[in-house]
């Protein structure tokens, strides 16, 4: 399994996923799932460091990203990655313990709008179409 400070073996172990995700307890149970299912994880403890990641020349398969985060949220995270034309198009997964997680998600544009606690079949359904 990939960590956040493992960029070099992330980067050429396929497929991999961004999780970005403030809580350390989600972002490791989120690791060790994908792992079990043959995927490997580079971690991000908010959007300031999951994009200085993807701006360092990571290239993940999918990001699965949290919404609510302290330093840079989930939202401006994908606002950000929407207009910059060399992460415009790496897919994301939303996902978040507010009520409205789904509508949220709909709006930022995300492949998948999880509610938080994850239905893990949905989200393993969601990284095997994308990874």
């Amino acid at each position: 399994m990939a960590t956040g400070d493992n960029l070099k073996i992330a980067a050429t172990t396929q497929p991999h996923v961004l999780i970005v995700d403030d809580d350390a307890n989600t972002r490791e149970g989120l690791c060790t799932l994908l792992q079990i299912h043959g995927y490997s994880a580079v971690v991000a403890a908010n959007g300031a460091d999951g994009l200085r990641k993807l701006r360092e020349g990571l290239r993940p398969c999918l990001i699965l990203l949290d919404l609510v985060m302290p330093e840079k949220n989930g939202f401006q995270f994908r606002v950000e990655q929407i207009v910059d034309p060399v992460l415009a198009n790496i897919p994301v997964v939303i996902y978040s313990g507010d009520a409205d997680a789904e509508a949220r998600g709909a709006v930022l544009g995300g492949v998948a709008c999880l509610a938080k606690p994850v239905d893990v079949a949905k989200l393993l359904h969601v990284v095997k179409v994308y990874c």
